[in-house]
């Protein structure tokens, strides 16, 4: 009994020294001969990353929204209430302006084509016959004249056969992609019935609303930028095309419209984009977003100062304007040259002392 109350005793004498231990490690130890490092103990130097202002090209832009189309969209659609008898299209295919989509039951134009190709026929045996007998001097050359006219007139029944056939032929008004279609031969389709639709995507055309008070800012040529959500990290690059001469008076805006080349078929018409606007360039100082520490309406840098045992971080409240590229514009706060500290800026208090990681320009 009495060694197991000495056991029990010994054991929590060696938890309280190893718990002595433990706090005097933590109040004395230091951060490995005061370098200092991430997370580095108290009265030690932070390792930071630093940048040296300097100077980088920004311009003023718009962000809008607009949505996508081709630059020519149509629905195909039928004229007459027929059948079809014939698809000739894959979902998704590429076509030429002129190439038969589907063809519609044409019986009755057949039988047209049929009549009128006899009327020819035959015509063109009366001409042959007159102009033999005119040429032997048996009839009179009036015959001729007649069978002649009888000819044209036929042959131009024949033409106008033939054009109602091939309205029985629907073909692609232009070159482009074709959609989707649920036709199938057999399938009744009228005036109206869209049996697909087709859309010229080589170039794609964004309207966006534009604010009136940006008119005289943006012009035809203007460089644009454009994302869609559908592909991220990927800028497509194009200009405005023209700008709508009305304002709406609900919105007080006009409709733009820009232009930019897809040759790879990524952009579907009715995406969504978000449209940058950029309106002319200057050179402001600059420092990385991961710089720049926002609190209230306001914003911070921690400069970087020399010390008498050392160098250490100075909070610098700075006025900062667009973000382009992962850099924000400094407008005031700050010199060319200057360090900063580029990252990590939540565990650096001010005035702590700070060595550096590593330094950068940003060029």
């Amino acid at each position: 009994m009495i060694k197991r109350h000495f056991l029990l005793v010994a054991a929590g004498v060696l938890v309280l020294l190893m718990a002595v231990a433990v706090i005097v490690r933590l109040l004395f130890a230091d951060d490995g001969g005061g370098q200092g490092g991430p997370g580095g103990g108290r009265g030690g130097a932070q390792e930071v990353a630093a940048f040296e202002t300097t100077e980088r090209t920004f311009s003023d832009t718009l962000q809008l929204v607009g949505v996508a189309r081709g630059q020519r969209s149509v629905e195909i659609a039928s004229t007459n209430t027929e059948l079809i008898t014939r698809v000739l299209f894959r979902d998704g295919q590429s076509v030429r302006a002129g190439a038969p989509l589907v063809e519609l039951q044409a019986r009755e134009q057949e039988a047209g084509m049929i009549e009128a190709r006899a009327r020819v026929e035959q015509a063109q045996r009366d001409y042959d016959r007159s102009k033999e007998l005119v040429d032997r001097g048996i009839a009179p050359r009036v015959n001729l004249e007649q069978a002649d006219s009888a000819l044209k007139a036929a042959q131009a029944s024949l033409e106008a056969a033939e054009a109602r056939r091939g309205e029985r032929v629907i073909r692609a008004p232009f070159s482009g992609v074709l959609g989707l279609t649920t036709v199938t031969p057999g399938t009744l389709v009228g005036p109206g019935t869209v049996i697909t639709t087709l859309d010229d995507i080589s170039t794609i055309r964004i309207d966006f609303p534009l604010p009136e008070r940006y008119l005289s800012r943006v012009q035809s040529g203007t460089p644009i930028s454009a994302t869609a959500d559908a592909f991220p990290g990927s800028q497509f690059t194009g200009r405005i095309a023209r700008v709508d001469t009305r304002i709406d008076e609900v919105t007080r805006s006009a409709t733009a419209r820009a232009e930019l080349p897809n040759p790879e078929g990524r952009i579907r018409p009715g995406m969504s984009m978000r449209v940058t606007v950029r309106q002319g360039q200057r050179q402001s100082l600059a420092v990385p977003e991961s710089a720049i520490q926002y609190e209230g309406e306001g914003a911070f840098v921690y400069r970087i100062m020399p010390a008498e045992a050392g160098q250490i971080a100075q909070r610098i409240e700075v006025e900062t304007g667009v973000v382009e590229d992962g850099y924000v514009e400094i407008l005031s706060g700050l010199d060319a040259g200057e360090t900063v500290v580029a990252s990590g800026l939540n565990r650096i208090q001010p005035g702590a002392p700070v060595t550096l990681a590593g330094r950068s320009n940003g060029q």
